[in-house]
């Protein structure tokens, strides 16, 4: 597959021999080296491959969606990033270090509200630096930071089902900051939500995003959210998923209403969607030419310095 670029967007191929990256490469915030996975069957017994010969890298502080069709193992590589899953072959590394097991640096938002319904707001927000032995004084300053920050101050003493579902999102968003994360790991967080809350909870995380600069992988189905939300998209092809490509978005930040209606983001959007069909349509049997090379997301400066150009 040869890259496609645009005034908006440029697709890069999975099967694209790599560019020259000069001689001091930026260090991989995440990487994930040979990654397969595979799940038991039992009736009939069988092995079902969902992921095979995953091999990607992302920079630090970059906002990254992952999207494909249903099935192909977009929610299983994330948990595998988080060191809630263990693939099968191949591994994970956060700035080198295996991924072995759940921590703290790690923080993870999932589909389904995780909050705890009979803790308050603010209890639920501490719970984890509790968890960790933070001082109290601490905890109370990162629930106040945290709180104020996705606009939770005035109900930090009410609970769960007290709360729209909107809401109790701000609440995980919160509790999962407050953990301190180094990385933040989001499987369709926001996928149960109406249009307009959901893009509310977009602006929320980009403003949490651009406040902390924390690197952020995000799951999601919904092309829109995707475009208005990523520095880069990475596709994954039908089952087994495998990177098809990466899209890497030249729409300009900070994103606002506006973009959302302009003819970049639309433009943007044809590609993400060009690329998503042909993802799907690539035959099951057969491998891209290019499995095995390790598929590096660009930070934003350099994007910038090679315009045009793509990278797999």
């Amino acid at each position: 597959m040869k890259p496609r670029a645009n005034a908006e967007c440029e697709a890069q191929s999975a099967s694209q021999p790599p560019q020259a990256r000069g001689n001091h490469p930026p260090p991989a915030k995440l990487a994930v080296q040979g990654l397969t996975h595979r799940y038991a069957m039992r009736s009939p017994p069988a092995e079902l491959t969902v992921l095979s010969g995953i091999d990607l890298e992302i920079p630090r502080g970059q906002f990254v969606c992952i999207i494909g069709e249903s099935g192909c193992g977009k929610s299983t590589l994330l948990r595998m990033m988080a060191g809630l899953l263990v693939p099968s072959e191949g591994r994970v590394l956060h700035d080198g270090a295996l991924v072995r097991g759940v921590r703290h640096e790690l923080g993870f938002v999932f589909q389904q509200d995780a909050v705890f319904p009979w803790l308050t707001v603010e209890k639920n927000v501490a719970y984890g630096p509790k968890s960790r032995g933070v001082p109290k004084a601490e905890r109370e300053r990162l629930v106040a930071q945290w709180c104020d920050a996705v606009g939770l101050t005035a109900f930090r003493k009410a609970y769960p089902k007290q709360l729209s579902g909107g809401m109790r999102k701000r609440v995980d968003l919160a509790r999962a900051y407050a953990n301190a994360p180094d990385v933040l790991l989001m499987d369709e967080p926001f996928a149960a939500l109406d249009v307009q809350t959901k893009a509310e909870m977009h602006d929320a995380v980009l403003e949490l995003w651009r406040s902390t600069r924390k690197t952020v992988v995000f799951v999601t189905h919904d092309l829109d959210e995707a475009v208005f939300l990523s520095d880069a998209v990475v596709v994954l092809s039908s089952r087994p998923g495998r990177v098809h490509a990466i899209v890497q978005s030249t729409l300009p930040r900070p994103r606002t209403g506006e973009t959302r209606v302009s003819d970049a983001f639309a433009a943007a959007k044809r590609t993400l969607w060009t690329t998503l069909q042909e993802a799907r349509a690539r035959p099951l049997a057969h491998a891209p030419s290019g499995a095995g090379e390790t598929k590096r997301i660009d930070p934003p400066n350099a994007r910038r310095d090679r315009p045009g150009r793509n990278n797999a």
